[in-house]
């Protein structure tokens, strides 16, 4: 791939049951960052281009679908930011995480909330109460959403500024698929 970063974007892919692995496959062989969360087996994330997409969508066309704007009909990237905080969560908490499916307007209602404290620290999001619990909802608008275990009010401010999250993304935080590699065969 001979792409510049500056025009590299996070992108959704909906994969048909059992096929993620050939698509994981040829994701590697491009060498393509992406990432396949263990509790959504069915979504595929990866980092391109526009002309990558395209050929990628052309190249598996009866097998996965991208995700797009439903105005422009064209693939929806995704913000960095999202993507940092949906791979973090995913990594987390894995024993603690509830799919939501689809990305739904209620689970952006009420003040957006930053973890302050414990596995989730850093992360981002909206309370909802979901099954009588109050539960962080942390999302890929149009895409995807997750649910947290309970997180104490005490561990929680408003998210008014974005912070770095560099400091606790780290390659080493993310299971199964990470820049294109498999991490538990490093």
């Amino acid at each position: 791939m001979t792409t510049e970063l500056a025009e590299m974007r996070w992108y959704a892919a909906k994969v048909q049951y059992n096929r993620v692995q050939p698509i994981r496959e040829r994701l590697i062989a491009d060498r393509v960052r992406f990432f396949i969360p263990e509790i959504i087996g069915s979504l595929v994330f990866f980092q391109s281009d526009a002309t990558y997409v395209a050929s990628f969508e052309q190249d598996y066309f009866s097998r996965l679908w991208i995700y797009r704007d439903p105005l422009t009909h064209k693939p929806s990237p995704i913000p960095e930011r999202e993507m940092e905080v949906f791979m973090f969560v995913c990594s987390a908490g894995k024993e603690g995480l509830t799919y939501l499916g689809d990305d739904k307007p209620e689970y952006h209602r009420g003040d957006r909330v930053r973890v302050t404290d414990g596995p989730f620290k850093g992360a981002e999001g909206h309370i909802v109460r979901i099954k009588k619990d109050r539960k962080l909802v942390v999302s890929i608008r149009g895409v995807a959403a997750l649910a947290t275990t309970y997180i104490h009010p005490q561990f929680l401010e408003p998210a008014t500024t974005p912070t770095n999250t560099t400091k606790y993304l780290h390659p080493s935080h993310i299971e199964n698929t990470y820049l294109g590699f498999d991490l538990n065969n490093l």
